[in-house]
């Protein structure tokens, strides 16, 4: 299971999420606290966006540990932003180690990344990519489940007749989401249900976001929170969100809390947060086709819960 966190707001340095807060980034990817396997040491990635240079994210990647790429450490600490992805990754299995492989994704002005696993992916995969139009279908790299939901999510966004991007980009995804969990319910692998997903996703265009918290089956889904405020401060070694009354102007998604402050929120099971271009979080509920609802025991469970735990 893998690890990320998203930010949108005032322009902060990319080590404010990957090296400076007391349970960073890096940190997740070597001591993971909401997951029976700690390590996170399959790759890594950070996608940020400078407008005033380009539409088009930069994007920074590698198969390397987080913890162990001196790269990482010295770009991060010079390079700026006002909207950030970054990730650490877990690979599922048969899916391979590699470059191409590594989150974020990008296209266009598109960033990516994926926490969880689309069970049944490779017994699926055909029918699956026979989904995609030929234009995303052509873009895919690797062999990752993360990259065909990414590839579908602009299909989907492509032929979406919302006029608001933010919204274009919720249906998009929540399209991409339920469409995935039908077409992968009728088939079984191993001793789990192939139905049984888990989804956590998160996509920018660099001006406003949304970011998924789903599970399509009776299991909970991986853990995710977030917090808000009015910008990212580091004081003294510790990394927070500051305050201002009702005041909000940046927002921080992420699989784990950063720190130990008490601003950190738990994203409910099967919700949608839509970031707009002010930073304003909007929620909204996933419903599974069938009206599948998960048990009241299971979303007030502890975060080390058994999908945690076993989904890789």
């Amino acid at each position: 299971m893998c690890r990320f966190v998203l930010y949108m707001g005032p322009e902060i340095t990319l080590d404010m999420l990957t090296t400076r807060p007391a349970h960073s980034l890096i940190n997740q990817s070597f001591q993971s606290r909401l997951r029976e396997e700690p390590l996170n040491g399959d790759g890594f990635g950070i996608a940020w966006y400078v407008p005033e240079l380009s539409l088009e994210p930069a994007l920074f990647r590698s198969i390397q540990p987080a913890w162990n790429n001196v790269n990482l450490r010295h770009l991060a600490r010079v390079c700026r932003s006002q909207v950030i992805l970054a990730h650490v990754r877990a690979a599922t299995s048969g899916s391979g180690v590699s470059e191409v492989n590594c989150h974020p994704f990008i296209a266009d002005r598109f960033a990516f990344m994926h926490n969880g696993s689309v069970a049944g992916f490779v017994k699926n995969k055909r029918r699956l990519m026979q989904q995609l139009t030929d234009e995303t279908h052509a873009t895919i790299q690797g062999t990752t489940d993360s990259e065909y939901l990414f590839a579908r999510f602009r299909d989907h966004f492509a032929t979406s007749d919302h006029s608001d991007d933010t919204q274009r980009m919720a249906a998009a995804l929540t399209d991409t989401i339920l469409e995935t969990a039908r077409l992968t319910a009728e088939t079984e692998t191993g001793d789990m249900p192939s139905h049984h997903s888990s989804l956590n996703l998160a996509v920018t265009d660099g001006i406003s976001a949304v970011v998924s918290r789903f599970s399509s089956g009776d299991t909970d889904s991986p853990s995710l929170y977030t917090t808000i405020g009015t910008h990212c401060v580091c004081e003294n070694g510790m990394c927070r969100m500051a305050a201002c009354g009702d005041c909000q102007s940046a927002v921080l998604v992420a699989s784990e809390p950063l720190n130990d402050d008490a601003g950190w929120n738990r994203v409910s099971h099967n919700q949608l947060l839509l970031i707009h271009p002010d930073a304003s979080v909007e929620t909204r509920p996933i419903v599974p086709e069938g009206n599948q609802t998960i048990s009241p025991d299971l979303e007030n469970a502890d975060e080390e819960s058994a999908s945690e735990r076993h989904l890789t």
